[in-house]
């Protein structure tokens, strides 16, 4: 059985900043039209149809011009919705991939050609240990496809909580990949604080110029309604490690959200521009980086 998401809000307001040109939203998914793109049958929640057209008008409702699409979870090993949108709008969008070990190097080939420059590991446990969704791959794709992978360029995208990182550090680094770390570590705002060791290494990675991390996802570390004022010590701190290694993402459509107030992607950008001391850094973060890590 799975649990029905709610639906995301329609295009509103630009943030508060002035948006420089070129500016990406590093972190999206788009589902569907489902007749065209189904999902997993296995999944674990159902996203409302977010299509590539809606994507177009979240992007430019917030000024951007730019974006990066991720496979998601409940999509399974399923890239196509992604693959279709990148061929779609070659200069505008880039894509991050979930793969199966198996994948032959005609399909990573094309997959670069299409845009592709990361492949996403779903690591997220819960503090049992549990995982926490069904679909996505692990390190038996990164096992498999590491020297391929980094052959063609692409970097390796991690969906962990920051406590498993130092574990699974040693197999990430193995391949030589550049090594990007989803929503600042899904740290909680409830549970941690900044001095976790978890995300104290995190910081160390960005300083040492060893790993980026997307300083998204300030409503799903704090897990409250806007201004989410409770992440703004974790996004500060990663900033001050090392803002060159720093992206940033609304996270469209905001899945599994099933009972809480939808967030609002201008509020989310607003909280970018509160974190970033100054223009020079919010230029960074917003074109340079992301120019740099995704190959605009």
């Amino acid at each position: 059985m799975t649990r029905p998401c709610l639906p995301y809000l329609p295009p509103g307001r630009r943030p508060r900043f002035a948006v420089p040109p070129g500016a990406c939203d590093s972190h999206v998914h788009v589902f569907g039209p489902y007749d065209r793109f189904p999902l997993a049958a296995d999944r674990s929640y159902t996203p409302v149809e977010a299509p590539v057209e809606a994507f177009l008008a979240h992007l430019d409702g917030l000024g951007f011009a730019r974006g990066v699409i991720v496979t998601a979870s409940a999509q399974g090993t399923d890239n196509a919705a992604m693959l279709d949108a990148l061929r779609r709008h070659p200069d505008r969008f880039r894509g991050v991939a979930v793969l199966p070990p198996e994948t032959d190097d005609r399909r990573l080939d094309a997959m670069t050609e299409a845009g592709v420059r990361g492949l996403r590991l779903n690591l997220l446990r819960g503090a049992g240990g549990e995982r926490t969704y069904r679909n996505g791959v692990g390190m038996e794709s990164l096992e498999a496809l590491g020297p391929r992978l980094r052959e063609r360029g692409w970097h390796l995208q991690i969906w962990i909580h920051a406590r498993d990182l130092a574990e699974a550090l040693p197999a990430l680094k193995r391949h030589g990949m550049e090594l990007v770390i989803d929503h600042m570590g899904r740290i909680s705002t409830r549970e941690d604080t900044p001095e976790h060791p978890g995300f104290r290494l995190l910081c160390e990675l960005l300083h040492d110029g060893r790993a980026w991390t997307k300083i998204s996802g300030a409503d799903r570390i704090t897990g409250g309604e806007a201004p989410w004022s409770a992440a703004d010590p974790y996004a500060r701190a990663l900033l001050a490690a090392n803002a060159a290694r720093c992206v940033w993402g609304t996270d469209w459509p905001h899945i599994a959200y099933f009972d809480r107030v939808m967030s609002e992607d201008a509020a989310l950008a607003d909280k970018l521009g509160e974190w970033c001391p100054d223009a020079a850094t919010l230029r960074a973060v917003l074109v340079d980086n992301p120019a740099r890590l995704y190959g605009f």
